[in-house]
């Protein structure tokens, strides 16, 4: 049980409980062919609309030039921690229009895939940080993205290193008491024609 280990209000997985996203990464750690070859094929056994798998990722180990395009995407407050990354995975969805409404299925789809790449992270002894925070027209530009295709998020994956590597103002978000909002702030039994609650 690590210090980040989530309370939880009841037992669940360990590999979820211990799940969480750290910034401070080893820079000298080298993901190796295997661990590489089990996190995409965790990603890629992921549950789709109609199987679709409108999933594809552009993957990136450090130092080559995948990687290093997809960190130049990076908003500058994300490419400072996520240069230490082992790994960067930028997560595209085949996006589907139809009769001239896109779809939210794909990137629905695709969250998946990105999930169950991130608890196989965890399951090998690995973390993962999605980043929203990225210019998704560098990354289109820089990678070749095709028409059709949405960037949607970026993932940093690598060996945990200590918080005391990071600037201040990082450090106290890695250390800072993990929380989630209250149960029932979030799961409801609604019954027909009562409006749901809301929150003041």
């Amino acid at each position: 049980m690590s210090p980040h280990t989530a309370t939880t209000a009841a037992a669940v997985h360990p590999l979820l409980a211990d799940r969480w996203s750290p910034r401070s990464f080893d820079a000298a750690h080298t993901l190796g062919d295997e661990e590489l070859a089990t996190l995409l094929e965790a990603a890629r056994w992921a549950p789709s609309a109609y199987n679709a798998q409108p999933w594809r990722f552009l993957v990136g180990r450090r130092g080559d030039i995948t990687y290093l395009r997809i960190l130049d995407a990076l908003v500058p407050f994300n490419r400072e921690w996520a240069r230490t990354g082992s790994l960067l995975v930028a997560a595209v969805a085949e996006e589907r229009v139809e009769n001239g409404v896109l779809q939210h299925g794909p990137a629905y789809d695709t969250g998946l895939s990105v999930a169950q790449l991130m608890v196989q992270a965890e399951a090998l002894g690995l973390h993962a940080h999605q980043m929203s925070g990225f210019d998704a027209d560098a990354l289109r530009t820089s990678l070749g993205v095709p028409d059709g295709f949405r960037p949607l998020s970026v993932v940093a994956v690598g060996a945990p290193a200590p918080a005391d590597l990071l600037p201040p103002k990082l450090r106290e978000r890695e250390t800072a008491v993990r929380e989630r909002r209250p149960g029932a702030e979030t799961f409801f039994a609604h019954t027909w024609g009562t409006p749901l609650p809301t929150r003041p």
